[in-house]
């Protein structure tokens, strides 16, 4: 396992163990440039900038493709 993937795991376990509440999810905290936000936006935003990666991924896998998929190209928007 890389790093990267066991601190995940590790992270993962830890927020599992939490077992965190809906009430604990609305707790609020100041975000520097943000101003307030709740840990359910912060936990959401963690989620949603793994995500991205995968977005970014697929995109850059989908390009080795572009010129095979002939005229399908226009139906298939990951490529444009």
């Amino acid at each position: 396992m890389t790093e990267f993937g066991h601190i995940r795991t590790i992270n993962l376990e830890t927020l599992v163990r939490w077992q965190l509440t809906p009430d604990q999810l609305t707790l609020r905290g100041i975000h520097p440039e943000l101003g307030e936000v709740t840990l359910e936006q912060h936990l959401a935003t963690w989620v949603v900038h793994d995500l991205n990666h995968i977005q970014q991924i697929t995109k850059y896998l989908a390009q080795e493709y572009a010129e095979n998929v002939g005229p399908w190209k226009a139906y298939l928007s990951i490529l444009d």
